[in-house]
């Protein structure tokens, strides 16, 4: 490996390291200032982990933080925030489940209908945002957050018993869905079942790769992030690639709430899960946008979800594990930024001893050229 693929790698991973080593310090410390042990609760998560059952959570989990953070990843390749996700996945996964509940096709074509419904509902609703950016200006971050809290009231009103609503006891839910709809997982016996859209998960991280770094529409993408000037200039156009990676993002949000719906909950309710667009915003930033540091964070998110619930029977708090992500979030910002300037002043250390090098050869040469003339 070549002595910049070595340095390259080098700061890919320390961040990460870095970001992970500092959180886990801190909330030792937090531990201690509420005076408690700061190991134990480590250890009782850790050992959670070697349970079967337990890892089948995780990775059911898991699948739905990893599509959530490709869809954020997406808008931070094109340097766009996409804030929205969450109201993107939950309006989206309302909008299938309805379509579930009301059409009944055979099972080849009603969960291809599904996906579909989650993947333009979702692009529908980030393009809101991507048409009032290339059109108006706005930013994407203020009206993400509207739509977000736009996407809770559009949900309430789908939940009137008047429009899709179907009232369970005091749970609003949109009806259960049809059979045909719902996705079999992979059976592993006493442990549960891993969520059959799993494999989803794992086919979009490829396509992900694939799209962004072997094509030219992932060039333009990236090329349009760095710089839009220069990627005009190139004769990119760079509200068409605004627009298109906001929907591009929309649509992967909109399929992130699928794996628990089609393969468990089968109906949209109150106790669908909530948040996980927004924890993916972390999730894509730990993972510094990379499909394989994507996927490690995910696990690594749903591992402290999963694992903390045991710490209350051992009379730790559960939310020690909330204040991990948070500082984890925070340490993952200072140490990313540490590392680059890390890395920009050795790059000013090698361009420096290059040229220094260069200018020796220089002087060398002159010099020979200076005694074959003398020498004439």
């Amino acid at each position: 490996m070549k002595k910049f693929d070595k340095e390259r790698l080098l700061l890919a991973v320390a961040g990460p390291v870095i970001a992970l080593a500092v959180a886990f310090v801190l909330s030792a410390i937090v531990l201690v200032a509420s005076g408690k042990n700061p190991v134990e609760p480590f250890t009782i998560m850790f050992e959670q982990a070697s349970f079967s059952d337990v890892q089948v959570r995780i990775i059911n989990q898991a699948s739905m933080y990893y599509i959530a953070a490709l869809a954020v990843a997406i808008g931070f390749r094109m340097n766009l925030f996409n804030i929205g996700v969450d109201g993107q996945y939950q309006l989206a996964a309302m909008m299938a489940a309805i379509v579930g509940a009301h059409a009944n096709l055979p099972a080849a074509l009603q969960i291809p209908l599904l996906l579909l419904t989650a993947i333009f509902t979702g692009a529908f609703w980030a393009g809101i945002a991507g048409v009032l950016k290339v059109t108006r200006g706005v930013s994407e971050v203020v009206a993400t957050i509207m739509l977000n809290a736009i996407a809770t009231s559009v949900i309430a009103y789908f939940w009137l018993p008047s429009v899709f609503g179907v009232k369970v006891g005091n749970n609003n839910t949109t009806g259960e869905m049809h059979e045909s709809g719902w996705v079999p997982g992979i059976d592993m016996g006493a442990a549960g079942e891993i969520y059959g859209l799993v494999i989803l998960a794992v086919l979009l991280g490829i396509g992900y790769w694939v799209v962004l770094n072997r094509t030219r529409f992932g060039f333009d993408l990236r090329a349009s992030g760095a710089s839009e000037s220069a990627a005009a200039a190139s004769g990119v156009n760079p509200k068409r690639m605004v627009l298109t990676a906001m929907l591009l993002s929309g649509g992967l949000a909109g399929l992130a709430g699928l794996p628990i719906l089609l393969g468990d909950a089968h109906t949209y309710n109150l106790n669908f899960p909530t948040g996980i667009g927004f924890l993916g915003i972390g999730i894509a930033l730990l993972g510094r946008n990379n499909p394989t540091g994507i996927a490690f964070a995910a696990l690594l998110w749903a591992w402290l979800d999963k694992a903390s619930p045991e710490l209350d029977f051992h009379d730790y708090d559960k939310e020690i594990a909330v204040i991990m992500q948070g500082l984890i979030v925070l340490s993952v910002v200072v140490s990313y930024e540490a590392v680059r300037e890390w890395g920009l002043r050795r790059q000013q250390r090698r361009v420096g001893a290059e040229l220094a090098a260069g200018n020796v050869l220089g002087a060398s040469s002159d010099h020979n050229t200076e005694k074959e003339v003398a020498g004439r």
